[in-house]
């Protein structure tokens, strides 16, 4: 689950990197008449990717005296997109010795101490940036509450969450968007005690029982979750990922009829989601239906191709068809995606 956030990160970042309009005189970074790029024409390189490029002139422009201002900015934001994460770090400390008031280095010395796996350090910064949304370039609360959620300082987190949403700080709504936040970072036990809140505050609001069963899926008390999602299922009958949920509680239960029944319904309200026909692939299986279940697995496989555990269950059920070259074909597929799909270093944090 951690690796959403990830996903989300990333998104974050290339907002974090992106820059003013092109100036109409310039041409990939130069100027029409041949001079030097100035510190806005730089910025525009390194968000085409030139940062190499953008570093050697950086060091021209660094020696000499004085030194054009937002040198060491620009050099932060170069090693920054380039995965230099300790030398970025350098340069934006070195940018705001020069001018403690320069916003994009602190936001981005902020993201870059997190991204260092140092969310102590990080948190002032995020929340000088915090204060100053107004002219940031993209609203740094969620990596705030990220930090906050990494030094357990939960309440704090929450209050981030919902200021990034609008929600008020104790409402039920921002004790449950921090429990869903805290589900995906794998705080468990805190993202239950959070949804529980939730409920107290307003016993009608919507997915908070979904996320209470998604809870006990996660420590595998499958009839706490099946319980949970039924409620779920009364109170808001037309989310499909509702009878995704309780599905695949059913399914780690053993029940197949109730969790084949609990798919199909899924399907009906959310015909565009690869979730249930994989599912509903893998319990036919069970259910000894190599048939049906290549069905449901080669329209999962069409909806995403790069889903390692479609191919799989699809490899498994051309075996029992006796389908050999296809089940082999399936298992190389497996071993492709898989690996693909597997977390870099450089999403450590």
């Amino acid at each position: 689950m951690r690796y959403l956030d990830k996903a989300l990160l990333q998104s974050l970042v290339l907002f974090m990197v992106s820059f003013a309009p092109m100036d109409a005189q310039t041409v990939d970074g130069h100027s029409s008449a041949g001079s030097a790029p100035n510190v806005v024409q730089l910025q525009q390189m390194i968000d085409r990717g030139h940062a190499t490029d953008v570093l050697k002139q950086l060091d021209d422009m660094a020696a000499q005296h004085p030194a054009p201002p937002g040198v060491n900015r620009l050099r932060g934001l170069a090693l920054y997109s380039q995965g230099h994460y300790p030398e970025a770090d350098a340069a934006f400390a070195n940018a705001l010795q020069q001018d403690s008031h320069d916003e994009e280095s602190i936001q981005m010395r902020g993201l870059t101490l997190f991204r260092l796996g140092r969310p102590t350090e990080a948190i002032p910064m995020l929340e000088q940036a915090r204060g100053r949304t107004a002219q940031s370039k993209v609203d740094p609360n969620y990596v705030l509450a990220l930090c906050y959620l990494d030094t357990r300082r939960y309440d704090d987190a929450r209050h981030a969450f919902a200021f990034q949403y609008g929600f008020a700080p104790d409402s039920a709504s921002a004790y449950l968007l921090a429990a869903r936040m805290m589900l995906r970072r794998e705080y468990v036990p805190v993202a239950q005690e959070f949804a529980r809140k939730a409920l107290e505050l307003d016993s009608q609001l919507p997915l908070a029982h979904a996320l209470l069963g998604e809870v006990a899926l996660a420590g595998e008390h499958l009839d706490d979750a099946i319980a949970e999602f039924e409620k779920e299922r009364i109170r808001n009958p037309l989310d499909g990922g509702v009878y995704d949920r309780l599905g695949d509680a059913y399914t780690r239960k053993g029940d197949y009829e109730k969790a084949q029944q609990a798919l199909q319904q899924a399907l009906l309200l959310e015909p565009n989601s690869t979730g249930p026909y994989i599912l509903l692939g893998k319990v036919l299986l069970k259910r000894q239906d190599p048939v049906d279940a290549a069905m449901y697995l080669e329209r999962a496989e069409k909806m995403d191709p790069a889903n390692y555990m479609t191919h799989n269950l699809l490899g498994q059920a051309y075996r029992a068809l006796g389908r050999a070259d296809d089940a082999s074909r399936e298992m190389q597929l497996t071993q492709k995606t898989q690996s693909a799909a597997e977390p870099k270093l450089d999403q450590a944090h």
